[in-house]
């Protein structure tokens, strides 16, 4: 039996997703980019890389690991490019995008031999957390001043406009892209390639996939461009657990459960937006799931049980790919999850396990 903790990708949930990706991708005529910052375990690529088209970066590193891990088209983003850095990433990338115009002049010469993009801020989004809205007050993501845009017109060949945040609402997608066309659309025009960003729920059930098809397929007709989108969530969603094992059990007031795991240093995105994990269980037994740090706030959720919990019981819990395993880290010194991929046929492959001397090394 493989110790716990562990994150769990399953293949063949990740297949399901893949399939209507391919889907997505025949209908619309769109290219899908994986998008890093959301999910970069590359030990699965092998899973994705016939049913997406390359993947896109936020940064020199991503940008580096999805040209060697996953190959393909690869396309650089990064809100601010160092010049040393700019020196390297068009040495991998397909395409560089920048975030602003000041950036598109300062490297003007050293990326000239390479697709040029800018990131274009429509100012409004479909975020519901102030800390991930791009179109915030005083947002530095992107320029949507459109006589600027058309001033640059001549010197790239696309834009990449992210605005979109696990957003399973269609009709509310096609409205806010119709305000786009009519805003930009004689400076989209102009271009070869527009990227929608990410955030789209297309692999949530119930979806309504072939509309979005010919809503992609219409933009692009409509402008003359190739369309992009760069799916995160939406290629690994319910791909993967978190696998733990009861430590303790105390009752001060509730029942509380202890994991071999933490919040705080394995699924961080929960903490930061004040989200509860999800586990697929149900009973008459409550429970509050607690990390094992020292952050008093390091809890998993509460949750209802079949049966009263002991020490040594496993658990699962749901949803563990997107920005977990890339937001990772060593608080505590508490023990990192080793990466294990349950294959097609069932069995299970320990891809990565982290010991002493990886949290030592990530120190000094």
């Amino acid at each position: 039996m493989i110790p716990t903790p562990f994150y769990l990708i399953d293949k063949t949930r990740l297949a399901a997703n893949m399939a209507r990706m391919d889907r997505l991708r025949d209908l619309s005529g769109a290219k899908t980019l994986l998008a890093l910052k959301c999910f970069a375990t590359w030990p699965v690529f092998d899973a994705m890389r016939d049913h997406m088209d390359g993947t896109t970066s936020s940064s020199l590193y991503e940008l580096r690991l999805g040209r060697e891990k996953f190959g393909k088209e690869t396309h650089a983003y990064s809100v601010a490019w160092a010049e040393d850095e700019v020196d390297e990433a068009v040495g991998y990338a397909d395409k560089i995008i920048f975030n602003s115009i000041s950036q598109l002049d300062r490297f003007d010469n050293k990326t000239a031999g390479i697709a040029r993009g800018l990131r274009l801020n429509p100012r409004f989004s479909t975020s519901g957390f102030d800390l991930a809205d791009p179109a915030r007050p005083f947002s530095r993501l992107g320029e949507w001043d459109l006589a600027k845009l058309e001033s640059v017109a001549d010197r790239i060949s696309g834009v990449m406009i992210h605005y979109n945040c696990e957003n399973d609402d269609f009709d509310l997608f096609d409205a806010q892209l119709g305000r786009i066309e009519a805003e930009f659309g004689g400076f989209l025009a102009k271009l070869q390639w527009v990227s929608l960003g990410g955030g789209i729920h297309f692999t949530g059930e119930g979806y309504p996939l072939d509309r979005l098809a010919a809503r992609l397929r219409a933009f692009a007709d409509r402008f003359g461009v190739q369309v992009y989108l760069e799916p995160g969530e939406a290629a690994i969603t319910n791909t993967a657990s978190l696998e733990v094992t009861v430590l303790d059990i105390l009752d001060n007031g509730k029942k509380l459960a202890v994991v071999d795991s933490s919040v705080e240093a394995h699924m961080l995105d929960l903490l930061i937006y004040r989200q509860s994990a999800r586990m697929e269980t149900s009973g008459d037994h409550d429970y509050m799931i607690c990390g094992k740090s020292c952050l008093a706030g390091d809890i998993f959720g509460e949750f209802s049980f079949p049966a009263p919990l002991n020490v040594g019981d496993r658990l699962s819990i749901a949803d563990a790919a997107g920005y977990t395993m890339v937001k990772k880290n060593w608080f505590n010194g508490v023990k990192m999850p080793a990466i294990v991929i349950r294959e097609t046929d069932g069995s299970l492959t320990v891809a990565r396990q982290f010991g002493y001397q990886d949290f030592a090394g990530s120190l000094g």
